[in-house]
Order: C-alpha cells, then sequence, then structure tokens
C-alpha cells in the first residue's frame, strides 16, 4: 500500500478505537451508577440511566458503519482485519451492556415505594465490586492489547458465577422466611443475573482480546462455576 493508504487506513482504526473508547466509559458509567441506584433506591439517576443508554446505541451504530466502510475501502487482511472485527465485537458487547444497565435502572423504578427487608443489598454489592472490576480490566486489556490482562479476566468469570448461586439462594431464603419481601427480593434477582451476565459481556471481550493478538479463538472451555439451583430460573428473560 502507498503511504496515503496506509495512513489513510490508521486514521480509519484510530476512529474505531475512539469511538470504542468512549462506548467503554460510557458502559462503566452506567453499570456504576445504575448499580448505585439500585443500592441507594435513586429514582431520578435510575432514569438517567435509562435516557443515557441511547448514547450507546448510537456509538454502536456508528462502530458499525465506520467498520463496514473501512472494510470496503482497504480491504484489510491479517492483523489489520482482525482490528475491525474486532472493533464490531467489543462494539456489541458493549451495547448489551449498556442495555443490561438499563434493565438494572428499570427494575429501580418498579421498586419505588416498594417494602425493602434491611441488609438484603449486600451480596448485590459485593457481586457488582466484581463485575465492574472485570469491566474496567477488560477494557484496559483491549486499550493496551494486553492478552495475560485479557486471560486473568477471562479466568474470574467463574467467581462472579459463583457469588450469582450464593446470592440467588440467599434471596430465595428471604423470600421463603417472609411473603413481604418477595417483590424486592424477585426484583433483586433479576438485577443479580443482568449484573452476572455484564461479567459474561466482559469475558467475551476478553476472549476477543486474545483473538486480536494471537489470530486464533480461545479454545478453552470458559471457567464457569457449578450451576445448581440458579439454572432453574433465569432471571435475565
Amino acid at each position: 500500500m502507498t503511504d496515503h493508504i496506509v495512513s489513510a487506513f490508521d486514521a480509519d482504526l484510530k476512529e474505531l478505537g475512539d469511538k470504542l473508547a468512549e462506548m467503554g466509559g460510557l458502559c462503566e458509567k452506567l453499570v456504576a451508577e445504575s448499580i448505585d441506584a439500585l443500592l441507594r433506591r435513586d429514582t431520578p439517576l435510575a432514569k438517567r440511566v435509562i435516557e443515557w443508554d441511547r448514547s450507546i446505541d448510537r456509538l454502536q451504530n456508528e462502530v458499525e458503519e465506520n467498520a463496514i466502510r473501512t472494510i470496503a475501502r482497504r480491504a484489510p487482511v491479517a492483523i489489520d482485519l482482525r482490528e475491525v472485527v474486532a472493533a464490531l465485537r467489543i462494539a456489541n458487547d458493549l451495547e448489551r451492556i449498556g442495555d443490561l444497565a438499563k434493565n438494572i435502572a428499570k427494575r429501580v423504578v418498579a421498586l419505588e415505594g416498594q417494602f425493602q427487608p434491611p441488609k438484603l443489598a449486600g451480596g448485590v454489592a459485593h457481586i457488582s465490586d466484581l463485575t465492574l472490576a472485570q469491566l474496567k480490566d477488560v477494557l484496559d486489556a483491549y486499550t493496551r492489547r494486553d492478552e495475560t490482562k485479557a486471560i486473568e479476566v477471562w479466568n474470574r468469570d467463574g467467581e462472579i458465577d459463583a457469588l450469582y448461586n450464593s446470592l440467588f439462594r440467599e434471596l430465595l431464603t428471604y423470600m421463603m422466611e417472609d411473603p413481604r419481601n418477595i417483590g424486592f427480593c424477585a426484583h433483586l434477582l433479576f438485577c443479580a443475573k443482568n449484573i452476572e451476565r455484564i461479567g459474561d459481556h466482559a469475558t467475551n471481550v476478553a476472549e476477543t482480546v486474545y483473538y486480536l493478538v494471537h489470530g486464533v479463538p480461545l479454545t478453552d472451555e470458559r471457567p464457569k462455576a457449578d450451576l445448581t439451583s440458579a439454572t432453574a430460573m433465569d432471571f435475565g428473560h
């Protein structure tokens, strides 16, 4: 390729990277604030999170348009093509993370005025902290093309699953002990499942980073925790 074409392609890749960085930052913000709204029962904040999700959707559309245009104009191959494919994959996962944060926020709005049992949100706070750390670390891994950090994120996925299973059982126990807890706990279970799925999408991004660096998929079996009663009721649907 001529210097001009190389320079133009570099500019295309930079634009894709910039938009992904903006998406990643927004996703971190939406996840953190949706969880904050849940723990503090902050309905106005939850409503803002719902509105902000539109910005993530818009950025995903822009990434897709830019990626398709780049492929059509530059016909990239090898590592250059992987850069574009990785951008498309990561944008899709980030868009889903934004949707899951919005789902949590919608639950907060639905909870307004409901009976809130004391000390039930502690487990949600714990799983949230781990999931937010996963998201931050995997976005850093993508920015730095750091497959070692990506693998670390990938290996921690089972820890989030185990916490979700534990929280699932705890909330079911509260629901059986006092019928007044049922409504609130059901919403918390939906939120916890959404948080667990955010961790899954962070793990997807980690796999994409590995693919980007090595040119082959990560073929090892994903380290999932033993799912028992949690699989009986998928609160994400």
